[in-house]
């Protein structure tokens, strides 16, 4: 592809990375933007998230200073949060812009910059969030009598009278699931494994 003389302002580069089967994603990422004036696209048909995409490492590598990226959604880039701003900051340090047409995040002026911190700053938060989020879940679960992670499987004697149960007409299938705290699909495959004289679930 022919490259573009680049004015003082640097030049417009798009980037579009389509889904196959899409053909109406793909029409607006190719028509965006050209329509913001980009005289040059770097396509390609990857996954958001894949980091190994040759055109995109081929726009980051051509990119100068006063150059803008401009991509039609912010998760064209990639569907990654960490790889968004590494690649912003691959952008940044060639003295580059980035500007997303449906978000109109523009970061060559200092709103957009601002905001692209916003969005890095919040990107540092959630982690953290996760972590006690997850934290005070599991505090919840102990205090409840409840341990995390994966249930343990019910013993023979348990699944006996679950089974036993059911068969004798003493619980209703819902009535035993609650009691002891499993669905009732589990229910009906240990009567059906009582039944045919098994005691796997």
């Amino acid at each position: 592809m022919k490259d573009i003389s680049r004015t003082g302002s640097g030049a417009l580069l798009g980037y579009a990375r389509v889904s196959k089967g899409d053909e109406q994603t793909s029409t607006l990422q190719k028509k965006a933007p050209r329509a913001a004036g980009c005289r040059r696209l770097f396509e390609e048909a990857a996954s958001g998230t894949r980091w190994d995409r040759p055109e995109l490492h081929r726009l980051l590598d051509h990119l100068r200073e006063g150059d803008t990226v401009v991509v039609w959604k912010l998760d064209r880039l990639s569907r990654s949060l960490k790889d968004v701003l590494h690649i912003m900051e691959r952008i940044g340090n060639a003295g580059a812009g980035f500007r997303p047409i449906t978000e109109n995040i523009d970061t060559t002026t200092p709103a957009g910059r601002m905001m692209m911190q916003m969005v890095a700053s919040f990107a540092e938060f959630e982690p953290a969030m996760i972590r006690e989020r997850t934290s005070a879940g599991l505090a919840t679960a102990r205090a409840d009598g409840r341990s995390g992670g994966r249930r343990k499987k019910l013993d023979a004697a348990r699944r006996r009278e679950i089974a036993e149960s059911i068969v004798t007409g003493r619980k209703s299938g819902a009535e035993t699931a609650r009691r002891y705290n499993i669905s009732q699909p589990t229910v009906s495959r240990i009567v059906v494994a009582h039944r045919l004289g098994g005691n796997s679930i």
